[in-house]
């Protein structure tokens, strides 16, 4: 989660729709057609039917129409998953070791995603580890300086921690990231650009806490390279949404929260 996005939020309304009471044909009562029509009407339904059974019989089927699918169209379940195992290998704790393929791409950004948005990018030492561990060698300098001029000691004294990322005694910080999807935008062989659609939680767990932890959606989109037999970030950039509304969920208790943090482990994703 980028510390340039606003960490606070407008509360939004919850929309209900109401289907309106009595017959949902508006009230019109229903009548008996005329015996000589109902040969019409029959022959009249099965054409509809035959021709919704042709559409929807061709819809999956793109080879049959002579025009081909736009290239920036995603397919139907594009994020579904493939039967692929998950990568073995790690960076300390961030995977490693991902496959030469599109698929492999999405992986890689996926994880990556997860480890730029994480807690560890809020100290610096942590921070630089990250960035070696999942930016591409001929761009980390710069991504070190980049990141360095954004999480300022001053923007974490914002976030209630110290200026070198720690939480004041009997809080927990909170900063995780859930990719929730991917989408390849542009690929060749040796690059690939990738969009990860995630959700955030950021935030300080605890009694008289005056930043709560609180969830966003947000995009990032990631330009990697395959270098020394990996894929690894050469630029990477965040936007807002897509954002589902807001449900009826009841806010956990501060307590619930630290405890949730500290029980809950991360996971690895694979495309």
């Amino acid at each position: 989660m980028s510390p340039t996005d606003e960490q606070g939020y407008t509360e939004t309304g919850q929309t209900r729709t109401r289907l309106p009471g009595g017959d949902p044909y508006g009230g019109a009562p229903r009548r008996t057609g005329r015996s000589s029509s109902r040969g019409l009407v029959t022959v009249v339904g099965v054409v509809v039917l035959l021709i919704a059974a042709i559409a929807f019989a061709n819809r999956g089927d793109d080879s049959s129409s002579g025009d081909s699918p736009k290239k920036d169209q995603p397919k139907a379940a594009a994020t579904g998953a493939s039967g692929t195992r998950p990568v073995q290998t790690k960076t300390a704790t961030i995977p490693s070791g991902f496959a030469h393929t599109e698929q492999g791409a999405q992986s890689a950004a996926a994880n990556y995603a997860v480890a730029l948005g994480s807690a560890e990018m809020f100290n610096k030492a942590s921070r630089d580890f990250v960035l070696q561990a999942v930016m591409s060698p001929s761009h980390v300098t710069s991504s070190v300086a980049a990141m360095d001029k954004a999480y300022t000691p001053a923007f974490n004294q914002s976030l209630g921690l110290s200026k070198d990322g720690a939480a004041p005694q009997g809080y927990t910080f909170v900063s995780r990231t859930s990719p929730i999807g991917t989408k390849v935008t542009e690929a060749t062989n040796d690059t690939a650009t990738v969009e990860v659609w995630c959700s955030g939680l950021l935030g300080l767990a605890g009694d008289k806490s005056t930043n709560p932890v609180t969830n966003s959606w947000f995009t990032i989109t990631m330009k990697l390279e395959w270098t020394a037999n990996d894929w690894k970030i050469i630029t990477h950039s965040q936007k807002e949404g897509p954002a589902p509304v807001p449900g009826d969920d009841k806010a956990s208790s501060l307590d619930e929260m630290s405890k949730a943090v500290e029980e809950y482990g991360g996971f690895t994703y694979a495309r």
